[in-house]
């Protein structure tokens, strides 16, 4: 049903990717993994062919089959729609679709009452549910999904697993939700930049997400004790070679002139040592593995004793633009806990999350740091990566690089302006200050969900380790159940701590 052969894709002088071919057929969900900056959104769109800062050359052959695309975010022209119209042209549209409209507003568990809310007032799993809805209302014959599960609550993210599993029609995606990558993708796609960005590299394998992950770390992990192998049997066959060849020239150099035939015999000796030494240059060692780095992140030094009130909150009301979301809201948190909160899309996480910021930040016995779920809320501030990570002192700035450098930023991406970086880029840029500023209590909206799932692991091994406190909004039930050790699920009647929840 689609149809890619030789692609390239060129940013200025760097590829994203070269000769890269490949068929979708029916039932084929072809996952594109990769870390961040690597060109998987903009794959998408050049395939589509609406990526207007790359350039593309190549065969793009859809067969006469349409196309629907879920991008990340809402284009900014739509934020000020109200949902029906975003999702209608006219009433014709409506009531041809009414029926499916409907049972979808079910499975996706939106109120109907959402349809005359303006977009921009909504959730972010809000927009990401209409944005799904959109594409599902329309017949499309292949689906292009750019990060479906943003920001989705648990009970959607099962449903829209479901969906693609179910469906026959092909679907090419973008995730960083490994359970998601799990359970459904049947091909994987991987984008790598090596050598300092310098280079690009794909691989892809018709299988599922678990078996090319394990595969992969055995073939990197039997290449390494290869080329250890080689390198040693090399180094050995020199030295021994090297031995024998002093102990010929020695000879060489005493024998006497009264036995022509014995010098003679050394010299065909040399000769053939020599032709030995020419062969063992010439031989080609098995290279280690040319894959991409993994980051390197962690916290020095951070503690916090375990019975330190952090925080002791009692909400009467949650509310956002004078909409009550929740009410009777009460936490009580000591020490080195590590708390999650989760709930339907639009309850309130977020708000909450602010508050319990707002009350903490002006602390002076501890140190917060905030990641916010919308990157923008606190980055619109700063103009350049390194203005947002510290001062303009030589030290500083010295140990931020190598901070940056362990989470593989370029030397461009260190000095350059932080609206060039993507999502995925800009939640390490986060992650690199919480570290940068010795935080010992972190507040973090959804910290995993623009992370590649390559990455995800080390991150969230980091944060399980961490000796400080940790409130926190998440959807990401590998962060839930490998970092987290109290969880509260919040609704409209208020927050409740769950037991037994791994």
């Amino acid at each position: 049903m689609l149809e890619i052969k030789n692609l390239d894709i060129l940013i200025s002088d760097r590829y994203l990717i070269k000769s890269l071919s490949f068929t979708l057929n029916y039932s084929d969900k072809l996952a594109i993994i990769g870390e961040e900056g690597n060109g998987k959104t903009t794959l998408l769109k050049s395939l589509l062919g609406i990526c207007e800062y790359a350039d593309i050359k190549g065969i793009v052959n859809f067969k006469g089959n349409t196309v629907g695309y879920l991008e990340q975010s809402i284009n900014e022209e739509n934020l000020n729609k109200k949902v029906y119209d975003f999702l209608f042209k006219d009433n014709f549209d409506y009531y041809d679709k009414v029926n499916k409209l409907y049972n979808y507003l079910e499975n996706l568990k939106i109120d109907d009452s959402i349809l005359e809310q303006i977009i921009k007032n909504l959730s972010g799993g809000e927009k990401v549910k209409i944005s799904i809805l959109k594409l599902l209302l329309s017949d499309y014959d292949i689906l292009f999904l750019d990060e479906p599960t943003n920001d989705l609550d648990i009970e959607t993210l099962k449903w829209l697993e479901n969906f693609i599993n179910s469906t026959n029609k092909p679907i090419l995606y973008v995730s960083h939700d490994e359970t998601l990558l799990s359970k459904t993708a049947n091909i994987i796609l991987h984008l790598e930049q090596l050598k300092n960005k310098k280079e690009c590299k794909h691989t892809i394998l018709k299988t599922d997400y678990n078996t090319y992950l394990e595969n992969r770390i055995k073939s990197i992990n039997k290449q390494i004790q290869i080329s250890k192998f080689e390198k040693k049997e090399y180094n050995k066959k020199q030295e021994r070679l090297k031995q024998i060849m002093q102990k010929v020239e020695y000879r060489q150099n005493n024998i006497t002139r009264a036995d022509p035939h014995g010098a003679k015999l050394l010299k065909k000796k040399m000769k053939s040592l020599k032709s030995q030494e020419k062969k063992l240059k010439n031989f080609n060692i098995t290279e280690k593995p040319d894959v991409e780095e993994s980051i390197n992140f962690f916290f020095e030094d951070i503690e916090i004793p375990k019975l330190k009130k952090i925080i002791n909150i009692d909400i009467l009301e949650l509310k956002i633009q004078n909409k009550i979301l929740s009410k009777n809201i009460k936490l009580d948190i000591v020490g080195n806990t590590h708390i999650c909160i989760v709930g339907e899309n639009g309850v309130g996480k977020t708000t909450l999350l602010k508050q319990i910021y707002r009350t903490l930040k002006n602390r002076t016995d501890i140190k917060v740091g905030y990641m916010p779920q919308v990157y923008e809320d606190i980055l619109n501030d700063y103009d350049n990566v390194l203005d947002f990570i510290c001062s303009e002192n030589k030290e500083d700035i010295t140990k931020a690089r190598m901070y940056l450098g362990n989470m593989n930023f370029t030397k461009e991406e260190m000095t350059g302006k932080i609206q060039y970086l993507s999502n995925g880029t800009k939640a390490k840029l986060f992650l690199i200050k919480l570290v940068f500023d010795k935080c010992n209590v972190l507040i973090l909206d959804e910290p995993t969900r623009n992370v590649s799932p390559l990455s995800n692991p080390v991150i969230r091994k980091v944060l399980k380790n961490f000796k400080g406190t940790i409130i926190s909004v998440s959807h990401d039930r590998k962060y839930i159940s490998e970092v987290i050790n109290e969880l509260y699920i919040l609704d409209k009647k208020g927050l409740i701590k769950k037991v037994n929840f791994n």
